[in-house]
C-alpha cells in the first residue's frame, strides 16, 4: 500500500446524510475527491441537488436521495433506493444533526425527543439498513459516525439534549463496532470542535457562553477538516482501525 492508494476510494459508494450543506457537505467533496461515487442523503432536495451539480461540475459521480430522519418510513425507503439504484454503499457517514440549545433547567422533553430522534435514533435505524445490506453483500464496509466533542467536555450552555444525544452517537459506534466486526465491517466516530456552519451559525437558543467561545489554537475548523478525519476512517489506510474516536478540534481541548 503506496500514499496515494492509502487513501484511493475509486469505485466506492458512499451515503452521507446531511450532506445538502455544512459539515456534510464537506464530507462529500472530500470522498468525491478520493475518488468516492457519493449519495447525498438530505431532507432539503435543494441543497441536496446544490452538492451534487457542484460535485458533478467537478467530475466527480453523486446522486441525490431525499430522507427525513425523524421519520423511519423515510429511512428505510431511502436507504432501499440507494441500494436499488446504485448498489450497497461501501461507507456510511451519519452526519445529520440537530444542534439547538437549551438551557439544563429550561429543558423540554419535546426538545430532547426532537434531538434524540435525528442525532441517535436516525443513525441507528441508518445503520440497521445499510449495515443489513453490507452484511448481505459480503464485502465488509466502513461506517462513520459524526459525533461532538460536546459529548465528551462541556463546551457551550445549553447542550444538555444535543451533547446527550452524541453521547448516545459514541455508545452507538461502541455497540455497532462489536457487533459488526465479524463482517469486516468497521465504525469509527469523527469528534468536531467548532465549526462554522450555517447550522451552528443558526442554532436556536440562549446566547452562547463557555469555553467554546474562546478561539481554538488552531482557529476555526472548517468542513472538509471533518472530512479528512472520515476519509481516513473510509480509507484502505484505516482497515485495521475500528471502536475509534479521533477529534478534530483545532487545539480546543487545550484551552
Amino acid at each position: 500500500m503506496n500514499g496515494a492508494s492509502a487513501f484511493d476510494l475509486h469505485g466506492r459508494l458512499a451515503l452521507v446524510t446531511g450532506a445538502g450543506n455544512g459539515i456534510g457537505a464537506g464530507i462529500a467533496g472530500t470522498l468525491a475527491r478520493a475518488g468516492a461515487t457519493v449519495v447525498v442523503a438530505d431532507r432539503d432536495r435543494d441543497a441536496a441537488a446544490r452538492t451534487v451539480d457542484g460535485l458533478r461540475g467537478d467530475g466527480h459521480g453523486a446522486h441525490a436521495v431525499s430522507v427525513d430522519l425523524a421519520d423511519e418510513a423515510s429511512i428505510v425507503a431511502a436507504c432501499a433506493a440507494v441500494i436499488a439504484e446504485h448498489g450497497t454503499p461501501w461507507l456510511l457517514v451519519n452526519n445529520a444533526g440537530l444542534q439547538d440549545r437549551e438551557l439544563l433547567l429550561d429543558v423540554s422533553a419535546a426538545e430532547w425527543d426532537r434531538m434524540m430522534a435525528v442525532n441517535a435514533r436516525a443513525p441507528l435505524l441508518m445503520t440497521r439498513e445499510i449495515g443489513r445490506a453490507m452484511v448481505a453483500a459480503g464485502r465488509g464496509g466502513r461506517i462513520v459516525n459524526i459525533a461532538s466533542n460536546s459529548a465528551v467536555a462541556p463546551a457551550v450552555l445549553g447542550l444538555a439534549s444535543y451533547a446527550s444525544s452524541k453521547g448516545a452517537l459514541l455508545s452507538l459506534s461502541l455497540t455497532s463496532a462489536f457487533e459488526l466486526v465479524e463482517h469486516g465491517i468497521t465504525v469509527n466516530s469523527v469528534l468536531p470542535g467548532g465549526v462554522a456552519t450555517p447550522g451552528a451559525i443558526g442554532a436556536r437558543g440562549p446566547a452562547t457562553a463557555g469555553p467554546a467561545r474562546r478561539k481554538p489554537p488552531l482557529g476555526m475548523c472548517e468542513p472538509q477538516d471533518i472530512g479528512a478525519a472520515v476519509l481516513f476512517f473510509a480509507s484502505p489506510a484505516a482497515r485495521y482501525v475500528t471502536n475509534q474516536m479521533l477529534a478534530v478540534d483545532a487545539g480546543a481541548s487545550l484551552t
